[in-house]
């Protein structure tokens, strides 16, 4: 399946937990001021690539923890994405992924569109919420402001901390 992106780092350390490989969709709705990837915003930029080539890449890499989806949005080119990210896990590999929307919005997207659905239904981690250049702090975690949060989606699930309900 062809997804349009800006680029891939295979050996990050810094978008998430672990050794990862990190996608950089290409296409940005939000425009966050300051955004540290604001060559990621045009749809028409970047490059077409094939989610079975990606993988490929994924896995010539043994030491790999996880597979981390950032942006540009990622939750433009859910599709692609939700595919990619359950062969990732068939793998034994964990997804993360960065967001501008928040968890509430991708819920709602989620009612309308099954592919915005799989891509949430298979993502472990997710890091939510536009950047917020006046909420600034590069002493958190995977994040670059205070507004954005760092979900665990399996637990949260487990827990029943939200009810991922789509159909309301």
């Amino acid at each position: 399946m062809e997804i349009r992106v800006a680029g891939v780092v295979d050996d990050s350390v810094v978008d998430g937990e672990g050794y990862r490989f990190t996608i950089f969709t290409q296409g940005c709705p939000h425009h966050c001021h300051n955004c540290q990837n604001p060559e990621t915003w045009s749809y028409d930029g970047g490059r077409e690539d094939d989610t079975d080539s990606i993988l490929d890449e994924i896995l010539a890499n043994p030491l790999l923890s996880g597979v981390t989806f950032s942006g540009g949005e990622p939750f433009a080119q859910p599709k692609p994405l939700a595919e990619l990210a359950k062969k990732i896990h068939a793998h034994h590999l964990n997804v993360w992924s960065y967001s501008g929307y928040t968890l509430d919005e991708l819920m709602k997207m989620a009612k309308q569109d099954a592919d915005v659905r799989a891509l949430l239904d298979n993502i472990d981690v997710l890091v939510d919420g536009e950047y917020h250049d006046d909420e600034r702090d590069l002493t958190l975690r995977f994040r670059g402001s205070r507004n954005q949060r760092v979900i665990d989606m399996n637990e949260t699930r487990k827990q029943n901390q939200i009810v991922l309900k789509y159909d309301e």
